[in-house]
């Protein structure tokens, strides 16, 4: 049952601390140091592949050991070894909280709140209304609870029955390729080709079933079908399908200026709406975390 109190350990630290602070975080320490690697390469793209393959390779071998060393110690300390990992590996209460925080912005100060979206999106804010960036908080809100929770939990619960260690390093692996991919995987970045390739393949299963939680979530189990339409505009093959459930369920208008416009309803987002929205995701991503502890007993 070790797995099972790892991932209630995870639950528990995302619900009272949300993260660790930037300093001491190990995913941010991954970011600085692949960061060294963005550099003039005479093949860009060859070393972007390369990177895509060895970094989380690297980064799921030393987890794993550290894990099997905590475990062979003693099976609690593995199975708090292994919950820490799943803890720094996803992330549901912090983008919560700042989603939450930029919607209630969009409602008083719409200045702070283009700033503040800024943590949640890489898109320019400076001209955004108050409705496009309703919209954006949102978006980012469904798009990173397969990015940030569910893909990490599902790699951990599928080989938790073989493996306590492999497990937290499934997770650690798949945090590394969304790292990968946030900081290389744009279109400006030579190197971004392999970890924007491979972010696409490990993201794909994680996205549509989080497009299913959160339809579920939302009370709306058909929105998933709804969605299916718009699901495809978002240039990523696997972005949309999160996005566009979540303005089926609301019933409203998400929208990236000048690049897709997901119709779950004629309008763009209100604060009530939007609110809703984050409150969805939130549900959601609780539900992941029974939906793994539930997995793995039934595995095990």
């Amino acid at each position: 049952m070790t797995p099972v109190v790892a991932v209630a350990l995870a639950a528990g630290l995302d619900r009272l601390l949300a993260e660790p602070p930037a300093s001491v975080h190990p995913v941010a320490w991954l970011g600085r140091g692949i960061g060294a690697l963005d550099r003039a390469w005479s093949h860009p793209r060859v070393v972007g592949v390369a990177t895509a393959l060895s970094v989380p390779l690297l980064v799921a071998v030393v987890v794993a050991i550290v894990v099997a060393v905590a475990a062979a110690a003693s099976p609690v300390g593995g199975a708090v070894t292994a919950g820490l990992v799943c803890f720094v590996s996803t992330s549901r209460r912090m983008l919560v909280d700042e989603a939450r925080a930029v919607v209630a912005a969009s409602g008083t100060t719409l200045p702070a709140a283009r700033k503040r979206l800024r943590s949640l999106v890489g898109r320019d804010t400076t001209d955004l209304s108050a409705g496009e960036v309703r919209s954006a908080a949102v978006e980012s809100a469904a798009e990173n609870l397969a990015d940030g929770l569910v893909a990490p939990l599902a790699g951990f619960a599928l080989v938790a029955p073989l493996s306590l260690p492999a497990a937290a390093g499934a997770a650690a692996a798949i945090k590394a390729v969304n790292t990968l991919d946030s900081t290389f995987g744009y279109r400006s970045e030579p190197m971004g080709w392999g970890p924007a390739r491979l972010d696409d393949l490990v993201m794909w299963v994680p996205a549509r079933a989080s497009a299913c939680l959160l339809a579920v979530a939302g009370g709306r189990p058909g929105a998933v079908l709804r969605a299916l339409r718009a699901a495809d505009e978002p240039s990523s093959p696997n972005s949309g399908w999160p996005m566009a459930t979540l303005a089926a369920v609301l019933g409203v208008r998400l929208a990236k200026p000048g690049a897709y416009a997901l119709d779950g309803g004629p309008d763009l987002p209100t604060r009530a709406d939007a609110d809703r929205g984050v409150a969805v995701v939130s549900r959601a991503g609780w539900l992941a975390f029974g939906l793994a502890a539930v997995g793995v007993v039934a595995a095990c």
